[in-house]
């Protein structure tokens, strides 16, 4: 990828995402060295990136991390288009977090992953923090193509806890 390609998502990040949703520009870029974790880009006809879609691969599930559509490209379908042509190329489960549902939008962004055959997952969990002073996120992990049990959901947590955000597994719940 080059750093323009990088530069590009990143802003499409910026401009999606809280802060506390992602990493700092540096941090960011560190994960293209990792071999588990993927950008994968949906660019115009003049090759500039539209949307993104970042994800980890590991031996029991896939992981999207992030997923987001350029401001001026939304509510076009891209989002969509990439996020099926994601799961169709997968033959494990697919994870990824999102807020409680407690306002109108993140009511509608559940359900947009509803509508792809992600399940809302009740299981406490807790978004460890992305950047230095900040907390982690309660949020809630959701599955395709079908809910997690209990025991699945413990391991699924823990991978994303050592390999995702390079923290210890929780040791209770």
């Amino acid at each position: 990828m080059s750093p323009a390609e990088f530069h590009e998502i990143y802003a499409i990040m910026e401009a999606s995402f809280p802060e506390d949703e992602f990493r700092t520009f540096e941090g960011q870029r560190s994960l293209l060295r990792n071999p588990n974790y993927r950008l994968i880009t949906e660019k115009d006809a003049a090759g500039v990136i539209q949307a993104f879609l970042a994800a980890w691969e590991f031996p029991l599930f896939r992981f999207v991390e992030h997923i987001a559509v350029s401001p001026r490209m939304r509510g076009g379908g891209l989002g969509r288009k990439l996020m099926e042509r994601h799961l169709a190329s997968s033959d494990k489960p697919v994870v990824l977090e999102v807020e409680p549902p407690m306002d109108e939008l993140q009511k509608r962004r559940i359900g947009f992953y509803e509508r792809l055959g992600f399940c809302l997952q009740t299981y406490e969990y807790r978004q460890p923090p992305l950047r230095p002073g900040q907390t982690g996120l309660p949020l809630q992990l959701m599955a395709y193509p079908r809910p997690v049990s209990e025991e699945e959901f413990r391991r699924i947590r823990d991978i994303l806890y050592t390999e995702v955000y390079g923290q210890p597994p929780q040791s209770n719940a």
